[in-house]
This record gives C-alpha cells, structure tokens and sequence, in this order.
C-alpha cells in the first residue's frame, strides 16, 4: 500500500523535477523532527504543544497525498484543543510515525526515479 500520492505535489509544481525533490528531501529531514517532538509532548502531556506539532506536520503530510495521516493528524489537532480523547493521543502519534518511515522508504525511491 502507497501512503503517498504526488499528484498534488506534481501540480502545484508544474512538474519540475528541482522543486519536486526539494520538497521531497524537506519531508524527509523534517520527520524525526516532528516523530521527536510529538513524543515528547505526549510523554510530558503536554497536550496544547502537542496539538499544535500536529498541526505543523499536517501540512507536510498532506502536500504529499498523504490525506488519511493529514485527516488523523487533524483529529488529533481538534481532540487535543477540545481536551477530549487524551487515551487516543498515543495511537496517532504511533501511527504518524509508522506512516511516515514507510512513506520516506517510498519517497526515495521517487527520489532515484528524479535523477
């Protein structure tokens, strides 16, 4: 199963192969970042941060087709301003970090494809 789609990247990008891999090599430096710092928000529950990380990786997520993960991350987002479902919190950031490793095992092999 893919968990990125790059037709939107594609589109909002005209195409170009350079800003292509750009985008695609931001993603990947960025997702231990966002993988680091959700944890750590979860594990001191501090939920006001963690809901705004969420909302910060989202936006990476979802310009690469990653809809489901941008909806989940959303979720999260919304649960964590609302104060709601705080047993839930560590299923997201789980699932987050799972399907990010596979999408970046996914996006270097679109970065060969790229040259």
């Amino acid at each position: 199963m893919a968990y990125t789609n790059l037709d939107y990247l594609r589109n909002i990008t005209g195409g170009d192969p350079d800003s292509i891999r750009e985008i695609i090599i931001l993603f990947i430096e960025q997702v231990p970042e966002f993988i680091g710092n959700l944890k750590k928000h979860l594990d001191e529950k501090n939920y006001p941060e963690l809901g705004k990380e969420a909302h910060k990786a989202k936006s990476s997520v979802m310009i690469l087709g990653m809809d489901d993960l941008g909806h989940d991350l959303k979720a999260l987002q919304m649960a964590t301003i609302n104060k709601v479902g705080e047993e839930k919190y560590g299923e997201h950031v789980a699932r987050f970090e799972n399907q990010c490793l596979i999408a970046i095992v996914e996006l270097k092999q679109e970065l060969l494809h790229l040259g």
